[in-house]
């Protein structure tokens, strides 16, 4: 399901992120270790201020593929391709809408 490093966007803590597997899941696997990152500019995210979670594997709303991989220009920090960041943008504007519609 999810290989070490491999990239996708999930919901953290009520907040649609960018996260890396920390190491390989398999399907059967409930909860996933990632790295998390945030939104800093245009394509750029940084290290959030939580860097590593346990994620409900039901949280992944989609995985890169692995030919779309990230940049990472300095520790801490990725830069995604302009599709990766597309799909991100549309993600999270969708799951905020959802909310929206909730409260």
């Amino acid at each position: 399901m999810l290989k070490h490093g491999s990239l996708a966007v999930a919901v953290v803590q009520r907040q649609v992120m960018i996260v890396q597997a920390s190491r390989t899941h398999s399907q059967r696997e409930q909860w996933v270790d990632v790295y998390t990152y945030t939104p800093f500019g245009e394509r750029v995210f940084l290290a959030s201020p939580i860097p590593q979670a346990r994620i409900s594997s039901r949280d992944i709303l989609t995985i890169f593929p692995t030919e779309e991989s990230a940049c990472q220009p300095t520790t801490g920090m990725l830069e995604l391709p302009p599709k990766a960041f597309s799909e991100y943008v549309e993600l999270s504007s969708r799951t905020q809408q959802r909310h929206e519609q909730l409260f």
